[in-house]
């Protein structure tokens, strides 16, 4: 594995986890999904790395492929009211893209930060 991609898995990892891509120490986020302008340990400028629709593309995807199995084995198995699998599905789809969508920002400005991709001011 070259050096390259070392730093790579590293910074997606540190993101992941809500955590600067650059020393592992300060936040990446300053609320639920906003980025921070700089990391308040080294300085690193977070605030111009975008992630875009990134985020939203990885999150739906996820979540698309994991609904269709959940409703399906709900409805088979456990054969709910109508009302009570809409609720509980939809309860539980609304969580996981809750987590899955602030996991994959941070995994995707970790891989921004890594590789360098700031953002030009379009």
């Amino acid at each position: 594995m070259a050096a390259g991609d070392q730093n790579i898995r590293r910074a997606i990892g540190r993101g992941l986890w809500a955590r600067c891509p650059n020393c592992g120490k300060g936040r990446l986020f300053a609320g639920y999904l906003r980025v921070v302008e700089r990391c308040s340990v080294c300085q690193a400028p977070l605030g111009n790395y975008r992630a875009a629709d990134g985020p939203a593309f990885i999150t739906i995807t996820v979540v698309g492929l994991l609904l269709v199995p959940a409703l399906g084995w709900s409805f088979v198995a456990l054969r709910p009211d109508p009302l009570k699998l809409a609720l509980s599905v939809g309860l539980l789809m609304g969580i996981l893209t809750l987590v899955c969508l602030r996991l994959s920002k941070g995994m995707m400005i970790g891989y921004l930060w890594a590789t360098d991709e700031r953002d030009s001011g379009a």
